[in-house]
């Protein structure tokens, strides 16, 4: 196994959005190639060739627009930097919308990302910091494929978010002090109910939320296409987890101020109301997140985020593990915990891990927050 994994390279990104998108662009043309070419031949494998891919990329365009046009020409800024044709940038955004007409079609091209994620209120940290992490389970490749985005907005807070090459946003944080991950759930009513907001444009959307209200209305109103889970924290103290249906959420709150999810649904009402069909595909999701639990639940009121560290390295069972080596899934594509990411939203601090299973090497990127920059600006002012 390989042990070099580099770190993910950090993109600062500003001005408007098709100037941010070429800018994403410029400074990760092979990596975006190399996510497009992964997913086009997953697609290809169900009987997608190029043509109807670009087919269903247009059909997208409209979808996204209404919910925000900026990321339409978000990405047309990454096709344009990057030298990729739209569609596959598209691609990168909703491969999960966009593969799921094919999927139902032929059912041989299903495979979640699971992921196991953590979050610690500031009363059970031990500096009463808010902690919010993740394991990242999904293809194997994207350990060499993901990047940090720096995103400077004139329009709302900044945003530092972790994501593969070429999409809008996948976990993170905002100067605001919103911290968010993301988790796959299944159930029956999954893409059935169609069109719907493809995740990433959803997540960026609650990145760019300047009030933990805000981002939880953006949860509540949005339909979509598939289930997921999202934790979402706020720096001041508070967090709540969403299990989203596509046409319903169910929400659940830290217990003594700590919160762990896996990839099943965990909601009394979710689960009295949903049948759970992700659990045949990632079956280790039933013991992934007590694991998780049963590591941090003792340390309430002292937590670390080498405590989020040591529980996420977890190696119980594996490769059906918390933290997952590379192995064929039953597929034949090659999966693992393709990244940690862990948190202090309110710090502005995201430490990230490609393939922690082989490596232990964090890269630490910082976006300066808004409280803090207020600061500065007003101490530039007065000794002016």
């Amino acid at each position: 196994p390989r042990m070099d994994y580099a770190p993910f390279p950090l993109i600062d990104l500003s001005g408007n959005p098709r100037e941010r998108g070429r800018q994403h662009g410029q400074a990760a043309p092979d990596r975006i190639k190399r996510g497009i070419a992964m997913y086009a031949e997953s697609l290809l494998g169900s009987g997608v060739d190029w043509k109807e891919l670009e087919r269903r990329a247009e059909k997208m365009v409209p979808v996204v627009e209404k919910f925000d046009p900026t990321y339409v020409e978000e990405m047309r800024g990454i096709a344009e930097g990057s030298g990729q044709p739209f569609a596959g940038i598209m691609l990168m955004n909703a491969r999960t919308e966009m593969v799921s007409a094919a999927r139902r079609q032929q059912a041989s091209q299903h495979f979640p990302d699971g992921c196991t994620a953590a979050l610690a209120l500031p009363q059970a940290s031990a500096d009463g910091v808010l902690l919010h992490g993740q394991n990242w389970d999904w293809r194997a490749e994207c350990a060499e494929t993901g990047v940090v985005l720096r995103i400077r907005r004139d329009d709302g807070p900044d945003i530092l978010t972790f994501t593969e090459a070429g999409g809008l946003a996948r976990s993170g944080l905002n100067s605001a002090g919103i911290g968010l991950t993301a988790n796959a759930l299944e159930c029956d009513r999954d893409y059935t109910r169609g069109p719907g907001v493809p995740l990433p444009f959803i997540r960026r959307k609650v990145l760019e939320a300047e009030h933990l209200a805000l981002a939880v209305r953006t949860v509540f109103q949005t339909h979509r296409l598939g289930s997921n889970h999202m934790a979402i924290s706020h720096a001041g103290g508070e967090a709540f987890g969403f299990e989203c249906a596509p046409d319903e959420t169910f929400w659940l709150s830290p217990e003594r101020g700590l919160y762990v999810h896996a990839n099943h649904w965990i909601a009394d009402s979710a689960r009295a109301k949903v049948k759970d069909t992700g659990l045949a595909e990632t079956p280790d999701s039933i013991y992934r997140d007590k694991r998780v639990r049963e590591h941090l639940q003792p340390k309430i009121g002292k937590l670390t985020l080498d405590d989020f560290r040591q529980a996420f390295f977890d190696d119980y069972a594996t490769p059906y593990s918390v933290c997952r080596p590379p192995r064929p899934n039953n597929r034949g594509a090659m999966v693992a915990t393709s990244a940690m990411v862990l948190m202090r939203p309110g710090e502005g601090r995201l430490e990230a891990c490609p393939m922690p299973a082989l490596n232990r090497r964090f890269t630490t990127y910082m976006l300066t927050p808004d409280r803090l920059a207020q600061k500065q600006a007003s101490q530039k002012q007065a000794a002016e």
